[in-house]
């Protein structure tokens, strides 16, 4: 029912109340009816409904990780504060794979973390914003010496992405990356220097206190770990491209021409052509397909291999597909354009594998259409 007829109810109901004793029941009668009314309109948002359509494709159904790190592991829900999960979510992790969602309310943001928060069992914890003061140099040679192997030289974090396809299977997670503007706008130094010292058990990250180093050296290596941060960061990330979604040539030959143009050019440049078939293949009666509408299925299996150990999501546009179409008296060849769609991720590495394939593209339409 929309709300005005609801209101228009309301208001007559009232009326009608208006007329009658005022007494305590009635009140008490028109009270409970109004909750009963309006009480969906100010639910509160579900939490767990909102982890499953934004968070659980990467982090898993149960918080037990894939391309995203697994949230309901014990030791990190432990090392982390629900300060640290609000500000991930609303900033992300700028380069790598965790988007921001900065188009969900407040409201959405703490049911989420509630709901990932619920998974421990145990108060959250809490952090103090008190920053940490240690010797930078030091840390740097410390981080050198005990995180670089796995965090990399400059706490870039680890490559490829948390699922077993781009890692080795005993590990859970891949190494964060640190000197990152989402994960330092997100953490407090005591937050890190928690985790120095405690490690987070089922990960490779061990506790460094166990390792021989001293309290003063971990807080020397917070102190580095924060020189990384050089700027206020907002979560916004800088547009990849301004492309448009799709890539259109029109070609001076014939549907059938064109077709076998596009066999040999993407055959010189070293894909397989998987398959050949019309575009409305599956989605009408087969035999009345139109024939006008022609896409051809081709991979390089190195380059899909190495594409998605960066990222899986690049599936959505692997393998490749080009598509002929005769409109009257024009061929057109049109394909979706990697860089536009290199701007809805937020992975550096695929970035670059997005301008690759571009010109791959780009390359055999043209051998294909000159």
């Amino acid at each position: 029912m929309p709300v005005t007829d609801k209101f228009s109810r309301t208001s007559a109901i009232c009326r009608c109340v208006t007329q009658l004793d005022d007494t305590i029941e009635m009140r008490l009668t028109l009270w409970v009816f109004l909750m009963c009314l309006f009480g969906t309109v100010s639910a509160a948002p579900d939490g767990a409904q909102l982890y499953m359509t934004h968070c659980a494709t990467c982090h898993g159904d149960k918080g037990d990780g894939g391309v995203g790190v697994p949230l309901s592991l014990p030791a990190f829900l432990e090392s982390v504060d629900d300060s640290f999960l609000r500000k991930t979510i609303r900033l992300g992790r700028p380069g790598r794979v965790m988007p921001a969602f900065r188009a969900l309310g407040d409201a959405q943001v703490d049911a989420i973390v509630s709901h990932i928060r619920n998974w421990s069992g145990k108060p959250a914890p809490v952090f103090p914003d008190t920053p940490i003061k240690g010797d930078v140099q030091h840390g740097k040679e410390l981080f050198a010496s005990y995180c670089a192997a796995c965090h990399g030289e400059m706490g870039e974090g680890g490559s490829g992405t948390g699922v077993t396809f781009s890692r080795k299977r005993e590990q859970p997670i891949i190494a964060p990356a640190l000197n990152n503007p989402g994960f330092l706008a997100a953490a407090s130094d005591e937050m890190i220097r928690y985790t120095l010292q405690q490690g987070r058990a089922g990960t490779p990250m061990r506790s460094f206190l166990v390792q021989g180093l001293s309290e003063q050296d971990i807080n020397d290596l917070v102190s580095a770990i924060r020189s990384m941060e050089d700027s206020e960061f907002t979560g916004e990330r800088p547009e990849v491209t301004h492309e448009e979604a799709v890539i259109i040539v029109e070609s001076p030959y014939t549907l059938d021409e064109t077709v076998e143009n596009l066999k040999e050019s993407l055959i010189s440049q070293n894909f397989k052509l998987i398959r050949t078939d019309y575009l409305e293949h599956g989605l009408v009666e087969e035999g009345q397909e139109d024939k006008r509408q022609v896409i051809l299925h081709f991979c390089n299996f190195k380059f899909l291999f190495e594409a998605l150990a960066i990222d899986p999501r690049v599936g959505i546009f692997l393998p490749c597909r080009v598509t002929v179409v005769e409109r009257g008296d024009k061929v057109q060849v049109m394909t979706i354009n990697p860089l536009y769609l290199s701007s809805l991720f937020n992975n550096d590495d695929l970035d670059e594998a997005c301008k690759e394939m571009y010109g791959i593209y780009s390359e055999i339409i043209e051998d294909a259409t000159l």
